[in-house]
C-alpha cells in the first residue's frame, strides 16, 4: 500500500445522488453514487458506501496483491445515513471479504436496533446471498452521535471514542486524526450525520443530504468554519428546487446556491458541489460549473476519480 504518513489525500469515488447513471452522457463527471476515499496519516477513511466504493475496493485489493499480502488493508467507513444510495455498494466492497482486513463501520441509528442490525437487515441478510456473519473480515460497528469524536492515534486503526463536552471542537494533538460529527435533521426520515476529518491544521467537512435554510444552517457554518475542503450537497439547481409544478423543497437536499452560501459564511477554503441529481448529464454539469466558478475560483464539481491533496 502507498505510504500516506503525514499526508491528507482525498479521492472522489462516487459523486452522484440518488441512483447510479451508467450512461455515455455521464462519463466525464461519473455515474457512481456517494463515496469518498480519504487517506490521512496512514489511515484509510471512506465516506459513505454508494456504488463508488466498489471500484475503490477493487483497486485496494490489487494493491494488496501487488505487495504480496505483506500488510493487511484496514478501513473505517463513515456512513452519513442508511438510505440506499449511501450503502448499496457495501456488499461488493472487496475488503469486507478479506480474512485479514479489519473494517470499522461508523454511523447512527434512530431505530430500536443498533447500526449493526440495521446494516445486516438492509444490506445483507434480506437482500444479498451472504449474511453479515458470513463475511471474512473483522467488522466493528460504532454507533455515534454528535456528543462524541473518534480519535485515531498513530499506527493504530482502532479509534478511541471520546465524549465531547459543551459542543467544543476536539483539536488534533500530534499525529492524531480526529473525526467529529454534527447531526442534521433536514433530511427525511431520520436525518444525516455530517462529518469532519481533521489532521494537524487541515480538515475537510462532508455535508451530504442536507437541505439549506434561509441564511444557511448556522450550526453547519460554525462546524465548517475555516475548513480546507467543504463537500456539500448540491442536488438541485435553484430553478428545479422551486419549480411550481414539481418542487423539491423538503426533499432533504440543497441547491448549488445553498452550498455556496454555507461555504461563504463558513469561510472555507474550497467547495466541492456533491451528490448532484442523476438527471444532470455532463453537458449540463459543465454549464453549471462554469457559471459558479466564474465568480468563485475555489468552487468545483468533482469528477469521479479526481484526487485532491490538502496541503
Amino acid at each position: 500500500m502507498r505510504d500516506t504518513k503525514g499526508k491528507f489525500i482525498v479521492k472522489f469515488r462516487g459523486v452522484r445522488g440518488s441512483h447510479p447513471t451508467p450512461d455515455f452522457n455521464f462519463l466525464e463527471y461519473g455515474g457512481n453514487t456517494a463515496c469518498i476515499e480519504v487517506n490521512v496519516n496512514g489511515h484509510l477513511i471512506i465516506l459513505d458506501a454508494g456504488t463508488g466504493i466498489i471500484k475503490c475496493g477493487n483497486e485496494l485489493l490489487k494493491e494488496y496483491v501487488a505487495q504480496f499480502h505483506k500488510e493487511p488493508v484496514n478501513a473505517t467507513i463513515l456512513l452519513s445515513h442508511v438510505h440506499n444510495d449511501h450503502i448499496q455498494g457495501l456488499p461488493f466492497f472487496k475488503l469486507l471479504h478479506m480474512n485479514d482486513s479489519k473494517i470499522n463501520i461508523v454511523g447512527f441509528s434512530e431505530y430500536e436496533e443498533g447500526l449493526d442490525s440495521v446494516i445486516s437487515d438492509l444490506v445483507f441478510d434480506k437482500s444479498f446471498p451472504l449474511g453479515l456473519n458470513d463475511l471474512n473480515s473483522k467488522i466493528s460497528f460504532y454507533d455515534i452521535n454528535d456528543n462524541y469524536a473518534l480519535i485515531f492515534n498513530e499506527d493504530d486503526d482502532t479509534p478511541d471514542m471520546v465524549k465531547i463536552e459543551n459542543d467544543e471542537d476536539y483539536i488534533p494533538e500530534g499525529e492524531e486524526v480526529v473525526i467529529s460529527c454534527l447531526k442534521s435533521n433536514s433530511h427525511p426520515k431520520q436525518g444525516v450525520m455530517i462529518y469532519k476529518i481533521a489532521y494537524k491544521d487541515k480538515s475537510l467537512v462532508y455535508a451530504t443530504d442536507t437541505e439549506g435554510y434561509v441564511g444557511a444552517n448556522k450550526k453547519l457554518v460554525l462546524f465548517a468554519r475555516d475548513t480546507d475542503l467543504l463537500i456539500h450537497d448540491a442536488q438541485y439547481t435553484s430553478e428545479e428546487y422551486l419549480n411550481a409544478y414539481f418542487s423539491k423543497q423538503g426533499y432533504g437536499h440543497s441547491t448549488f446556491d445553498m452550498a455556496l452560501e454555507t461555504f461563504s459564511q463558513a469561510k472555507a477554503k474550497s467547495l466541492a458541489f456533491f451528490h448532484f441529481d442523476p438527471n444532470y448529464n455532463d453537458e449540463f454539469l459543465l454549464e453549471i460549473e462554469n457559471h459558479y466558478t466564474e465568480n468563485c475560483k475555489n468552487c468545483f464539481i468533482p469528477k469521479e476519480g479526481q484526487e485532491i491533496v490538502l496541503r
